[in-house]
Parts: C-alpha cells; sequence; structure tokens
C-alpha cells in the first residue's frame, strides 16, 4: 500500500529530493488529498538546486516540502548514480498533464494561481478542450511583488471558499516556493505545488522544447534562446556551478553513496 512517508529521499548536494516519477508523485497527491493532509510540493531543476546552495532559507524551505520532484534530467541522473533506479524526470507540465488526466474521473477540484489573466484564460481554455470533464473551480493573477510578500486576506478567503483540491501555482521558484510556505497555515487546500513556467507551457503563451531535447538534458539551451535576457544568468552561471559541484562530489567520492 503506497505511503507518504516512505518516499526515498536523495541527497542532492545538501537539496533532499524524492527518488519519485509521474505515478508515485500522482499516488503521493492523491493520498494527500485523500488524508486531507495539508502539505506544498516543490519541483527541482538545477537551478533550484544551485539557488538551494547560496540561500540557506530557500534551501529549508525547500527541504522541508512534503515532496520535492526531480524537474531536471541531470538531477535524474544524479539519482541513479546514487543507486536508485526509480527516479525519472517528474517535470512541472508532465505532473499537470498526467494529474489532470487522472483527476476526470476522480473528480478533484483545481485552481490556478500566478501569471497573467491572459495567460490564465489561455490556459482554462486549452485544458477544457483537452479534459472536458476537469473541474477547474477559480484562478487568480497576483500583481508583481517582491519575494515573501503575503497575498490578501480576500484572496486567500475567495480560494478557500471554492475548497479546491489542488492549488497550482506558477509564480516562479524560488518565488512560488517561498509563496507555498508563507501562505500554506492560511490555505485549507490538502495539496500546493509550483510548477514554474508550466501555465504558459500549457498556455500555449511560450514555445516548449522538443521532447527529444527535454529527454536528453537540453531543454535548458532551446529555453536559453528563448528568453536569453531573463535566463542567461540562470543556465550560464547556474549550469557552471552545478557542473562543478559533480565534479567536487566524483574527486571526493560521495556521487555514487546513497545518501
Amino acid at each position: 500500500m503506497f505511503s507518504i512517508n516512505n518516499l526515498e529521499k536523495i541527497n542532492i548536494f545538501g537539496v533532499y529530493v524524492h527518488a519519485v516519477n509521474l505515478k508515485l508523485a500522482s499516488q503521493f497527491l492523491e493520498k494527500c488529498i485523500e488524508l486531507r493532509q495539508k502539505t506544498y510540493v516543490c519541483v527541482a531543476p538545477v537551478s533550484t538546486i544551485v539557488d538551494c546552495q547560496k540561500d540557506k532559507k530557500y534551501r529549508d524551505v525547500v527541504n522541508k516540502a512534503g515532496m520535492v520532484t526531480p524537474d531536471g534530467m541531470p538531477v535524474v541522473w544524479i539519482g541513479k548514480l546514487k543507486g536508485n533506479q526509480t527516479i525519472e524526470r517528474t517535470y512541472g507540465p508532465d505532473v499537470m498533464r498526467y494529474f489532470f488526466s487522472l483527476s476526470q474521473d476522480k473528480g478533484y477540484r483545481h485552481y490556478f494561481y500566478g501569471s497573467t489573466p491572459s495567460t490564465l484564460d489561455k490556459l482554462e481554455s486549452n485544458l477544457k478542450n483537452t479534459y472536458s470533464r476537469l473541474d477547474i473551480v477559480g484562478s487568480f493573477s497576483p500583481p508583481m511583488r517582491d519575494i515573501g510578500a503575503l497575498e490578501n486576506q480576500e484572496i486567500l478567503n475567495q480560494i478557500n471558499k471554492v475548497k479546491p483540491d489542488v492549488l497550482w501555482v506558477g509564480l516562479g521558484s524560488p518565488k512560488q516556493d517561498f509563496w507555498m510556505v508563507n501562505h500554506r497555515d492560511k490555505l485549507d487546500v490538502p495539496v500546493m505545488i509550483g510548477v514554474g513556467a508550466a501555465f504558459d507551457f500549457l498556455a500555449g503563451t511560450k514555445p516548449q522544447a522538443p521532447v527529444w531535447m527535454q529527454r536528453s538534458g537540453l531543454e535548458w539551451i532551446f529555453r536559453l534562446c528563448s528568453e536569453p535576457k531573463r535566463l542567461w544568468k540562470r543556465y550560464l552561471v547556474g549550469n557552471s556551478l552545478f557542473v562543478f559541484l559533480v565534479i567536487k562530489e566524483l574527486l571526493q567520492g560521495k556521487l555514487f553513496k546513497i545518501q
């Protein structure tokens, strides 16, 4: 029997990523909904692992999540090197698609928080066309705020009033992760999950890398070419630091140990 407390964690440079795949991640979400157990879920691509090296508060936020999914292929490869063969890329947009398909028969209720009004409109339209029985109970596009800013209580009340089972948060990391922590106790939603740019991908407002690039760990090149001004630092500087951390652990003989 599946237990939300038995998911294996893999230590990747001090960030504890769960050894999950789409099926296991969805089972976790379902169990939390069934138990009405409040939790939040972070997705962890390379950029999250790198950001956690520079910010202890952020690392604590990620490590206290109910589940941290391996969002990037390099994270998956390290998980396999550390001895876990169950781990697969559990990418925000794919988690959404998988869980929406499942939700049509289960009747789970969904709320979307983040992005722009036009993106949310396109997202809901696309989802209704693809998942005709998906129960979308609301959405909200917040104004631009600093990391750690609190939401207006009226908006939180509106979310609680429509009783979603899953609150999808699309603010980008690390902002979405701090938002979930700051509002976890104020919301009656069982599951909150930060999914980064997934709203844009599913809405069709941003292009998504071809599947072969996603599977080969080259998606970052596609995204960098799509948004160079916004993403150059994340990928060129962040990826370089990640490679340095990998080499460091290799030289210390740590990379092949299960921690």
